[in-house]
């Protein structure tokens, strides 16, 4: 189950991902976008054009979002839609440390692969 720590971090293990998780990151990073840029709920509501109190539901987790609903906060916010999923420790340039690490590991694999077609030699 995805749990708060000390900090307030919505944490998760990988089995601990579940409907409810999802919920949480979504309502916590709605809440969070829209507070950095000042927007009220009210006046999210009518950019995007839901009601008031379904965006109030949404950042206290009580309703979940569609894809078309994800696609106008996104446009609201002029954010990407991933930053909606994004785990607070993965928030801003936190994720591209973990982007370099993962451009890092692909970058050594295809090296590895390629050399190993260029030798023909493979590792068992």
């Amino acid at each position: 189950m995805a749990k708060k720590n000390e900090t307030s971090t919505i944490v998760a293990k990988k089995n601990d991902i579940n409907e409810r998780y999802v919920y949480q990151l979504i309502s916590s990073n709605v809440k969070r976008l829209r507070s950095l840029q000042n927007i009220s709920q009210l006046n999210l509501a009518v950019i995007t054009g839901l009601t008031h109190n379904f965006i109030n539901d949404i950042e206290n987790c009580k309703k979940g979002v569609s894809a078309k609903t994800l696609a106008k906060l996104s446009i609201a916010l002029g954010v990407e839609p991933y930053q909606f999923f994004l785990p607070e420790g993965m928030i801003n340039n936190e994720v591209m440390i973990y982007v370099k690490d993962f451009n890092d590991s692909l970058q050594k694999v295809v090296s590895d692969l390629t050399q190993q077609y260029i030798t023909g030699e493979r590792k068992k």
